[in-house]
């Protein structure tokens, strides 16, 4: 019976199965949480250049989900007109014919050469008046109009009726400037009337016109702006 040469050596405790357990094991779930993040990061990424793409070669698409606000819509009363004819016209100058048959809702009542403004050097004049009804509740509104030789000459005698004005009523509550497109070519003062309350009067010029207009306060600067002359 032989003798065994050497000793058996004890199976040893770092074995294959041991190693496999050991190298084969699952990822922990930090590892699938880092993995998540970045596949989360790239795909924020990718949407974020798509979008951008897209705004670029389609302009309204960053507006797409945004309201249209509507446009500001400005609506404009249209001006009075008058309820009643205007009477008949017997002008007879160039000058008389550039006076209004109506102006908004006031129609010519009569008309008449005056000459009132005859010691203020007026080479012609004429009285006007204007009324929005027909009967003594009407409003009215009288003109006086007058035309000088040169625009030195009017201007001489707007200072004086518009001293006169304030003399007769007190100071001006109104002045401005009188404007032909857009460049001036007199100014004008609303002044009140202290013999009527509630009454007013406007006197302005326009080159070598010089005019006046007296009526109702709430009116009077009203009919003057749309005075075409």
């Amino acid at each position: 019976m032989s003798q065994q040469t050497g000793r058996q050596r004890p199976a040893s405790q770092d074995g294959p199965g041991l190693r496999d357990s050991r190298h084969g094991r699952a990822p922990s779930s930090a590892v699938y949480a880092r993995r998540r993040l970045v596949a989360l990061g790239v795909l924020l990424a990718l949407l974020a250049g798509v979008v951008g793409f897209a705004a670029l070669v389609w302009p309204g698409f960053a507006r797409a989900g945004e309201a249209e606000v509507p446009a500001e819509v400005t609506v404009t009363e249209a001006p009075p007109t008058p309820t009643i004819e205007p009477v008949e016209r017997s002008a007879s100058t160039e000058f008389a014919e550039v006076l209004p048959d109506a102006v908004l809702q006031f129609a010519l009542r009569s008309e008449a050469l005056t000459d009132a403004y005859g010691d203020a050097g007026a080479i012609e004049g004429h009285e006007l008046s204007y009324a929005d009804g027909e009967g003594d509740a009407a409003s009215t509104v009288t003109v006086l109009a007058g035309q000088w030789g040169n625009d030195d000459e009017a201007e001489v005698a707007y200072d004086e009726l518009l001293e006169a004005a304030v003399a007769a009523g007190g100071e001006p509550t109104t002045t401005g400037d009188v404007e032909v497109d857009g460049k001036p070519v007199g100014t004008y003062a609303v002044t009140p009337v202290a013999a009527a309350a509630g009454t007013a009067t406007v006197t302005w010029r326009n080159g070598t016109a010089v005019l006046q207009a007296t009526g109702p306060v709430d009116q009077i600067e009203k009919f003057y702006t749309a005075f075409p002359l």
